[in-house]
């Protein structure tokens, strides 16, 4: 029988037992071969010999060393170069790319500058400048820096109405939100040239608009008010202004209006306003709500001065035409500029107090106090509280004292007894003189109350009407106490 045995290379020697010959056969297959070579070389030590030696490879001179953290730390601050690195180069051409536009974008302005400057291509050339400056603010500054102002007011003197268009709207498009092209544009006598071109008998619609359209942008600059002004632009815009549908579009009478708008807010324009007749034609037409508080604002700037202030009160039915305004609780906008404007009449002219009364402002003012906007409240208490001062003068002169006219409190009772108590301190009154003159005050508050009462009592009805309220509705309470607060307390402004 034969037999075998291991030796000690891993074989197997088979002896025959008639003492023949043996062979040496492997004693593992192809694949534990292959997972022997595996693991060589993932570890260095052999599946084989790890078991034959489990106590040393559990040792711990032969336990795998840990990580070194100064390795790692090192291989991590070469990853952070080499991606910085590359960041620094993404940047850098990505900024040369955006310098390549920009020169390039440069070089495109230079070309079309200097095509403005001549060669035939002037009308074209001024289609680029608007085109390049109508969302650019960087080529407007780029395109005035290189001289396009110039040649395109320049090109003003043209009789060709395309030309005349292009450059008219190159120019409005180099002026937006730029008030450097402003000023610049003005000093290069564009002004003279539009005026010019207006006054020619061969202008066209398209070219007025233009011109309104420039009038409009070049007046938003306070240093190009004066001049805008004093260039007749004022005539011309209120005569687009007045002009019939045919003649001006819709848009055009809008930039008119703003742009007088615009000039109203120098005092100096207000006399070329004034010699235009523009009052009694913004107060005529008033009504229009596509530019009624456009008007309102440019009579709130014509009052601010003494001849606009005679020039609303010499126009007929001006405080009638303002205090239907009061009235508009669809428009609060307006009821507060018209409000605006009689606080102002009211507190620089007796005789506008006077002219207001007679013409019912108290009513329509004591119904703003309470439906109207908060700053519309504020207006007309002021206006009220100038009403009652005359009122005031009135019955002191009335009782016939031998001092002159007080006038009615504004602060209430305690504002009365604190003004006779510092005349007092002062040396002013006596004790006797302080009484009477105690006593005229309060004889004034009565009647200012009575009159507050009277005027609240005759509106009532119309009031509770416009307030929506029921008909039932029972408000002598309560407007017994707002007359009440009214009358003894200062209103603010």
């Amino acid at each position: 029988m034969t037999k075998y045995h291991r030796n000690a290379v891993g074989s197997v020697a088979l002896d025959r037992p008639a003492g023949g010959n043996f062979r040496l056969w492997p004693a593992f297959s192809t694949a534990t071969f292959r997972r022997r070579i595996i693991d060589t070389m993932r570890c260095g030590v052999s599946r084989h010999r790890r078991d034959e030696e489990p106590e040393v490879a559990n040792s711990p001179e032969k336990q795998p060393k840990k990580p070194d953290s100064r390795r790692n730390a090192a291989g991590s601050e070469r990853l952070s170069e080499l991606l910085s690195s590359e960041a620094r180069e993404s940047a850098t051409d990505e900024s040369e790319a955006e310098m390549r536009r920009k020169m390039e974008a440069f070089e495109g302005m230079q070309s079309v500058v200097k095509r403005l400057q001549g060669g035939g291509e002037e009308r074209e050339a001024a289609m680029d400048v608007r085109r390049l400056a109508k969302e650019d603010s960087e080529a407007r500054v780029t395109l005035a820096m290189l001289g396009a102002i110039p040649p395109l007011v320049g090109m003003l003197d043209s009789d060709d109405p395309e030309f005349q268009i292009a450059a008219l709207y190159a120019l409005l498009n180099l002026g937006i939100g730029n008030d450097m092209n402003k000023a610049a544009i003005v000093k290069a006598g564009a002004l003279h040239k539009m005026l010019k071109l207006i006054d020619s008998p061969s202008k066209s619609p398209s070219v007025s608009e233009a011109i309104v359209a420039n009038f409009l942008g070049l007046s938003a600059l306070d240093s190009n008010k004066p001049i805008i002004g004093a260039s007749g632009a004022v005539r011309f815009l209120s005569g687009v202004l007045r002009s019939s549908n045919s003649t001006s579009s819709s848009q055009s009478k809008q930039d008119s209006l703003r742009a007088l708008f615009n000039l109203s807010i120098s005092p100096s324009n207000i006399p070329y306003m004034l010699e235009s007749d523009l009052v009694p034609f913004f107060l005529n037409a008033l009504g229009d709500m596509d530019i009624s508080e456009r008007i309102l604002s440019i009579l709130s700037n014509i009052v601010s001065t003494s001849e606009g202030r005679r020039s609303v009160s010499n126009s007929p039915d001006a405080y009638q035409i303002l205090i239907d305004v009061l009235n508009w609780t669809d428009s609060p906008g307006c009821q507060e500029k018209a409000a605006y404007v009689l606080m102002v009449m009211a507190h620089k002219v007796f005789g506008d107090r006077q002219a207001m009364i007679e013409a019912g402002v108290v009513s329509s003012l004591l119904e703003l106090t309470l439906l109207g906007s908060t700053l519309a409240q504020k207006r007309a208490s002021r206006i009220l509280e100038c009403l009652r001062v005359d009122k005031g003068k009135q019955v002191s002169e009335g009782y016939g004292g031998s001092g002159a006219p007080v006038s009615a409190p504004i602060c209430g009772a305690s504002s009365s007894s604190a003004a006779v108590a510092a005349a007092m301190k002062r040396g002013l009154l006596k004790d006797g003189e302080a009484e009477e003159e105690e006593m005229m005050m309060s004889e004034e508050r009565r009647a200012v109350k009575q009159l507050v009462q009277q005027s609240l009592q005759n509106n009532m009805k119309r009031i509770v009407k416009r307030a929506n309220l029921p008909q039932d509705f029972a408000p002598s309470d309560h407007f017994k106490s707002l007359t009440a607060s009214s009358t003894s307390k200062s209103l603010p402004l």
